[in-house]
């Protein structure tokens, strides 16, 4: 069998730091600066000298398993990783990474989205469209295709290192707004000051397509080492997932936010000791993202519950946030429709009629409504908020579905299936006790709509009448506390109906969000 590896990089260019005296080496001839490994020094190449043009912050630590010197290859042309640049918001921050093709001399950016990876590069732009047309959610013709605005974000230039194609301006202020398409292509608009608008496109990739050699070992978390106490308990705590931008304490299970980074006053905000998740933090399970497709093993790393939020009745439902070394993140959803495993979308489906299409496939819209993550627990790689709301439309096909979540800032479309409560059971290895608990939902949706309308109505009238039958003699919200347990969320809010209306409240009903959250 030939050796795929690709071919180290035959000619490379050395000179010393102007500001410490250590060696720099350029790897391609290309690259206009380089960062100092050692002082951190922003190094512009003039020539045969190098000038100094700043320092570098120090960059957040990510959970990808790229570094300076991973190889690969892409439609048989191999790249390396020569750089990256960080760009930090208020909700975190997002690591580009420098793939320099060097048969060819090209430029491309490998860059983490939404815990998905797409390979972008620079196109020119004749006539890019002014910052103040962007509307997000809105359609944008860009070069003649047609695309949805994703996200308007305000970021700056954190941080860099290695070589890049052209010098970073550390602290300079970036809009960059992102625009998907129906083919799954991702665009990126940068707007800076005295700038002409920088276009590029790019499509979403897995890693291990990429035969990619020299990667980083497996990480320690960019707190490992560090004594980081909880600002509401002060018992100890200990991030685990890089990137980790919010973590709960196991103690007291306040959200802790670390999206300062290290050496920044914590800050947090209390909830309720809620029950564990009948899928341990830390359990690592095979899965298959689409039915038929390779199980691959899939660690969970954080647990959410969340509620429907209106003048309806409120439905709840739990989303175990999932991690692959190589894919990323995805979520395990629990409903009381059943289960489902969701991923992240990097394009955009279509509106068609009242539905969308997404490759070719047609989606009919289900409903709408408000979610609001009423309890955390683990460690997430987007900054938790109290309260936050977003929009969701959920649209279903058989046993898939398309979830569409708008927040102030951003339109995530994620793709999901269904799946049965037996098989979440034999992916985590889960005990006689586990597996009960997981069983309680009903089996997964397979698109009768009137006859599950029927089937539910019937239900509900039959719980009605046992339960007025029994209101002398039992607690109303017995069922739903052996059920869910007594400190989850739909027995308290059972409870809560109880004592508002001083009748029979049941739980659940048709309503549960698919998709997962998002940076």
């Amino acid at each position: 069998m030939a050796d795929e590896t690709p071919a180290p990089t035959q000619r490379r260019w050395r000179a010393a730091c102007p500001n410490c005296g250590a060696p720099v080496e350029f790897a391609s001839a290309h690259s206009a600066s380089a960062v100092c490994s050692f002082c951190r020094s922003t190094l512009l190449r003039d020539g045969e000298t190098l000038l100094r043009t700043g320092e570098s912050a120090e960059l957040f630590a990510d959970y990808s398993p790229l570094q300076i010197g991973t190889q690969g290859s892409w439609q048989g042309a191999p790249f390396t990783a020569l750089g990256r640049v960080q760009l930090a918001y208020e909700g975190g921050c997002w690591s580009e990474w420098h793939a320099f093709f060097d048969a060819s001399g090209k430029s491309a950016w490998l860059s983490e989205d939404n815990g998905r990876f797409v390979l972008s590069w620079p196109l020119p732009l004749a006539q890019p469209p002014a910052q103040t047309e962007l509307k997000l959610g809105a359609q944008q013709v860009v070069d003649g295709e047609g695309y949805r605005v994703a996200a308007l974000t305000a970021a700056t230039l954190h941080a860099a290192e290695g070589e890049l194609p052209q010098a970073p301006k550390l602290g300079q202020a970036v809009f960059v707004a992102e625009l998907r398409s129906s083919r799954d292509s991702v665009g990126s608009l940068e707007y800076c000051d005295g700038e002409a608008p920088r276009w590029s496109v790019g499509r979403p990739v897995e890693l291990a397509d990429l035969k990619l050699v020299n990667l980083r070992d497996e990480s320690v978390a960019q707190w490992a080492g560090r004594s980081l106490s909880c600002p509401s308990c002060g018992s100890a705590i200990q991030p685990h997932l890089n990137q980790a931008l919010s973590v709960t304490c196991g103690q007291c299970q306040a959200v802790v936010d670390l999206s300062g980074g290290p050496g920044q006053a914590l800050r947090h905000h209390e909830q309720a000791i809620g029950m564990e998740p009948p899928i341990p933090l830390g359990r690592t399970g095979k899965l298959a993202l689409i039915k038929g497709g390779a199980r691959e093993p899939w660690q969970v790393v954080g647990f959410l519950e969340r509620c429907t939020r209106g003048d309806d009745e409120q439905y709840f439902w739990r989303e175990y946030l999932l991690y692959n070394r190589l894919r990323g993140f995805a979520f395990l959803v629990d409903s009381d429709e059943g289960w489902s495993v969701v991923s992240v979308l990097t394009g955009a489906p279509s509106p068609v009629g009242a539905g969308v299409q997404w490759q070719g496939q047609q989606f009919n819209l289900h409903e709408r409504y408000q979610a609001v993550t009423t309890h955390v627990l683990g460690e997430f790689f987007w900054r938790v908020r109290r309260d936050e709301l977003t929009d969701v439309a959920d649209y279903r096909r058989g046993d898939q579905f398309l979830s569409c979540e708008r927040s102030d800032q951003e339109v995530t479309w994620s793709l999901g299936r269904a799946m049965d409560a037996s098989e979440v059971a034999q992916a985590f290895g889960l005990n006689p006790q586990q597996q009960k608990q997981i069983q309680r939902d009903a089996s997964p949706l397979s698109g009768g709509g009137e006859t599950l309308k029927g089937l539910i109505v019937f239900v509900v009238l039959a719980l009605l009448i046992v339960g007025l039958m029994k209101a002398c003699s039992d607690e109303p919200c017995e069922s739903t506390k052996q059920t869910f347990g007594p400190q989850s969320a739909e027995y308290q809010s059972c409870l809560a109906n109880q004592r508002r209306s001083g009748g029979y409240s049941g739980s659940g009903g048709s309503g549960g969000s698919w998709g997962g959250g998002h940076k």
